[in-house]
């Protein structure tokens, strides 16, 4: 039956194939070959899951026409017997820059960076670049493409690797006979990136903050310019409304950006193929989570040399980790049902994808997996599985030929033919000749062992009486050569062997002796060669360390949950009217505080023994700029209004953990102060172990960041001095005022639209206007970076002009000089204890400038902008008692209930309350004395901290580090490529931090 299905096909195929060619042919002489090629007697892999043994594929014309175990051969066919052979589709790459030029990047430096584009007629900004399309850049790179044949891929997706929207990408055939076939798709995929064009030097964005917000701006152009409300044509925005239809590729390069793009997608109602790291393991819940497919390379980070105790010192837990991890993340991706495809990307080279993916199959990824990654995925992924990823009737004929399965590290790629095409990686006539044989020459016998590789054999001769002679054996078009070399006391004599080979069994052919007497050789096959063992699997899988929340120091082996909890006999700091209170017991229930009072009793509750010990809410830090990923400033305008730092939040900074450490709950994370009109901020609690949006205060109030003075002005930028706008106090003003009202502009725009019920044109959506007018409406507050008293008058008289309220000036440090108008305007102080002179406009500073604001009535709060301060926030409080000789109570607000106030959450945190989160501190002794110590740090009534359990982690942590130097030692050991140890430098953030990580 299968047979007669066959030949039906063949008879409605053929005469299509053969179809008359009706146009010109300009390009010379050509002569089209209709002959077919049988490749017989093998086990063919139709797709990872349909496998024929003993079949025949037939192929012409670049194409697959049957492949089955009873395949009708026609007359006009080339037929090449595979016993024992197999054959798999050719792989196919869909993430590469195959053909195209590195862009060349720009040579500048702050003072020549630009703020405006001069292109005319694209996008605003220049690293929007969806115009570029692969097509127009590609140059076939024959050397590239034979690394990538050898390897065996037959198909590459292509693009330009540069800017935030970066164009089309093609679909290439790896043909190196026949140009004029391998442009498959000129435009298949539409491609994005969180990294700027290298080949601008325009200023915006300079953050991860910035490009996201930059993805935002463009997508809601995108929809407005599609809409007719562009006065003249964008040829940015017409690419990306042209190639909306595409496959959206975006290179997140990173687990957390992953989620991050994800977010941007879900947001506008986007499908993102994700390119990833590697490291998608470390947070795979919530990369399956983003129900994304991905494309994963496999570039392992090689074994560090610690050999040397020193630099074996300064590496970090988390990096030697990731070492010992990383081979399990297809194994991971696969468990979880994530589909992916493999990419080469990253690779320093090609070869090592096999040796990579051998090793990640040693690791428990499945070879079906494996295989489907590398052709039928990509292959569905591109819309083209009709075409290229099997060996399915009437797809391409791009197969690779192999001397068994296909990942064995043992196997051979003999061919890989492209598009009908061969391309020969290993002779495959090459005759296998291992063995031992019985070596006669002339009369003397000799012993001969022939081992190695089939096209690279190593040979060994010895005498009868066990004299080994120097023996150089070569073979080529199967002609075998083998030089013998024998050394005595009086000269060195050469015998040459030359041979065809016809039967492995018995070899035979002419020798040339060192006096130059021509003899017969022949030798007798007598034992067969004996394959070495799998060689990875005699390599014994270095134990896997666990995976833990976040996966660095002092992760957690689980997440955390909450319990009932019941402290008992407690010095309880209310921050209430009730005051501070001894001996008082606090359950904590479903994340709650439950009751406060004597003698409480709860049968599910877990008792902890606080007598003698402090209980306090936690510490709130209302200006941080911890756990930021990418930049904490995006000065590349005067206002970045647009931008928020809710984008990027870094869940894994092991600051947080230390915070907790410190009795830090919450925090505000602010933008910097590198511009007037800065970011959007986030308001946080510290729960380690859990992703970024869990963090995220829910149904927080809105805050941005504003700021005065020195830093946006850009006075204290070093020598090289940009010059963007404002350079001066008074151009501050300027553009405070100038964005005011253009808000105010924009919102009436917007209102007066809504007002119709959407009837005409809207107006464009520009976030960053939007923010502002957020501010005017008193939806959203803010937290003004400040110093001089000059200045803060300014900001709240052109507040009063527009009828708003700042709500809070942080840093503040010349406060005291104006605390009545403050009060008078109603606006909170954030400042700091007892920093000075550190810069020019700090000179008026003094340690007495909280209390004399708290004295006249403003809220006044105690903040750290310094990751190494805000873990001892609690000092920081005890110097208003020193300073200002405020009560212990009132003291210990400026860091818990008014930084709450501040920030509007002193409903639900701040204070030890009945019915507010659990968010509370147990503490050693007074939380104001240099000698506390946080004990238990709870938020929402789950420990995120525990100083006994601290302890065990800190024994674990050494005790896995020595493991893991001992598994890199034992890789140097054996051979294995090392890489010098480097301890990798974070940057921590300041308000005028400039740099990225």
């Amino acid at each position: 039956m299968k047979r007669i299905v066959t030949l039906l096909f063949l008879l409605i195929f053929i005469p299509k194939i053969n179809a008359q060619e009706y146009f010109p042919n300009n390009e010379g002489v050509r002569n089209k070959n209709n002959n077919y090629t049988a490749f017989t007697n093998a086990k063919i892999f139709v797709t990872p899951t349909q496998i024929i043994e003993k079949g025949t594929l037939l192929i012409q014309n670049g194409k697959v026409i049957a492949a089955g175990t009873s395949v009708n051969i026609p007359k006009n066919t080339i037929t090449v017997n595979l016993d024992g052979k197999s054959i798999y589709p050719s792989f196919i790459d869909m993430y590469t820059s195959f053909g195209m030029d590195k862009p060349k990047k720009t040579e500048g430096n702050r003072q020549s960076q630009s703020y405006d584009t001069k292109r005319e007629g694209y996008y605003w900004n220049e690293h929007i670049r969806s115009e570029v399309n692969a097509y127009d850049n590609f140059k076939y790179d024959q050397p590239k493409a034979e690394e990538l044949l050898k390897a065996g891929f037959g198909v590459v997706g292509t693009h330009v690797q540069d800017g935030i929207a970066r164009g089309t990408g093609s679909l290439i055939a790896l043909n190196n006979s026949d140009q004029s076939n391998r442009l498959l798709t000129a435009k298949i995929s539409n491609h994005f990136g969180f990294t700027r064009s290298a080949t601008s030097n325009q200023a915006y964005p300079s953050s991860l903050m910035g490009m996201m917000a930059l993805l935002r701006q463009v997508n809601h152009d995108l929809k407005w310019y599609k809409n007719g409300n562009a006065e003249t044509k964008d040829l940015s925005l017409a690419a990306l409304a042209e190639n909306e239809k595409l496959i959206q590729i975006f290179a997140t390069e990173d687990k957390l950006n992953s989620m991050r793009a994800s977010k941007i997608a879900k947001e506008f109602g986007l499908n993102y193929i994700m390119k990833g790291i590697g490291n998608e393991f470390e947070r795979i819940e919530e990369i399956k989570n983003t129900n994304a497919q991905f494309i994963i390379p496999i570039n392992f980070p090689e074994a560090y040399d610690v050999s040397d105790p020193n630099q074996a010192n300064q590496m970090e837990l988390k990096d030697l980790r990731f070492w010992n991890q990383a081979p399990t993340n297809l194994k991971v991706l696969t468990d979880n049902g994530i589909v992916f495809a493999l990419t080469t990307d990253k690779l320093k080279k090609t070869e090592d994808f096999r040796t990579n993916l051998l090793r990640a199959i040693q690791y428990g990824f499945d070879k079906t997996k494996a295989l489907e990654a590398l052709t039928t995925v990509p292959a569905s992924l591109l819309g083209k599985s009709n075409e290229i990823g099997s060996l399915k009737i009437g797809n391409y004929a791009n197969f690779i030929i192999t001397s068994g399965e296909i990942f064995n590290d043992q196997t051979k790629i003999y061919e890989n033919w492209v598009q009908g095409s061969k391309y020969v990686v290993n002779d495959i006539n090459v005759k296998d000749i291992r063995g031992e044989y019985d070596l006669t020459i002339a009369d003397k016998k000799y012993k001969w062992k022939i081992t190695g590789e089939i096209e690279t054999p190593k040979s060994e001769v010895n005498t009868a009486d066990s004299k080994k002679l120097s023996s150089k054996l070569s073979i080529s078009n199967n002609w075998i050569s083998n030089v013998l070399k024998s050394t005595d006391s009086t000269q060195t004599k050469f015998t040459r062997l030359i041979g065809y080979i016809e039967d492995v069994q018995t070899l035979s052919g002419k020798a040339i002796l060192f006096d130059g007497n021509e003899v017969k050789w022949s030798a007798n096959k007598i034992a067969p060669f004996v394959k070495p063992v799998d060689s990875l699997k005699l390599q014994k899988n270095n134990v896997i360390m666990a995976t833990t929340f976040p996966n660095v120091a002092y992760g957690n082996d689980k997440k955390p949950t909450t319990k009932t909890l019941l402290f008992k006999n407690a010095t309880v700091w209310t921050n209430e009217k009730e005051g501070i209170i001894e001996e008082t017991d606090v359950l904590v229930k479903n994340g709650k505080i439950a009751a406060i009072g004597k003698n409480l009793s709860d049968a599910s509750a877990t008792i902890i023994d606080a007598k003698g010990k402090h209980l306090t809410s936690g510490i709130i830090d209302e200006h941080s700029h911890i756990a930021i990923s990418n930049g904490v400033n995006e000065g590349g305008h005067n206002s970045s209004a647009e931008v928020s730092i809710q984008d990027v939040v870094n869940s894994e900074d092991i600051n947080i953990y230390r915070e907790l450490a410190g009795g830090v709950t919450t925090s505000q994370l602010l933008h910097g102060s590198a511009n007037p009109i800065g970011g959007q901020s986030a308001i946080v609690k510290w729960k380690w172990g859990q992703d970024a949006d869990e963090m995220l205060y829910k149904n927080q109030p809105k805050f941005i960041k504003f700021a005065l003075g020195e830093n946006v002005k850009q006075s204290n930028w070093g020598n090289i001095n940009p010059t963007r706008f404002p350079q001066t106090r008074m151009g501050v003003e300027q553009v405070f005022t100038d964005y005011f009202q253009r808000a105010k502009e924009y919102d009436l725009a917007w209102k007066n639209y809504n007002s119709k019920k959407g009837k005409g044109n809207a107006p464009r959506v520009d976030l960053d206007l939007q923010t502002v007018a957020e501010i005017l409406n008193k939806e959203r507050f803010i937290s003004c970076h400040s110093y001089v008293q000059s200045e803060i008058l300014m900001l709240m008289n052109v507040a009063n002009k527009f009828n708003f309220r700042v709500n809070t000036f942080t840093h503040i440090l010349e406060g005291y000089k104006v605390a009545d108008k403050m009060k008078e305007h109603g606006v909170g102080a954030s400042t700091f204890s007892d920093w000075w002179a550190y810069k020019f406009e700090v000179n008026d500073a003094i340690p007495y400038n909280g209390p004399i604001m708290h004295n006249a009535g403003l809220v006044v709060a105690y903040n750290s902008d310094d990751a190494e301060m805000s873990r001892r926030l609690n000092q920081e409080a005890a110097k208003a008692v020193k300073y200002g000789d405020v009560s212990e109570e009132d003291a210990w607000k400026f860091v818990t209930l008014n930084p709450a106030k501040l920030l509007h959450i002193d409903d639900k945190v701040g204070s030890i309350k009945v019915g507010k989160d659990a968010d509370i501190v147990l503490w050693n002794n007074n939380p104001l004395s240099i000698y506390a110590k946080a004990e238990k740090t709870l938020i929402e009534g789950i420990v995120y901290y525990d100083v006994q359990k601290d302890e065990q982690q800190r024994v674990a942590i050494a005790k896995e580090r020595n493991e893991l130097i001992g598994q890199l030692l034992q890789e140097k050991n054996k051979g294995a490529t090392t890489q010098e140890p480097k301890r990798k430098e974070k940057k921590e953030y300041h308000c005028d931090t400039l740099e990225l990580e």
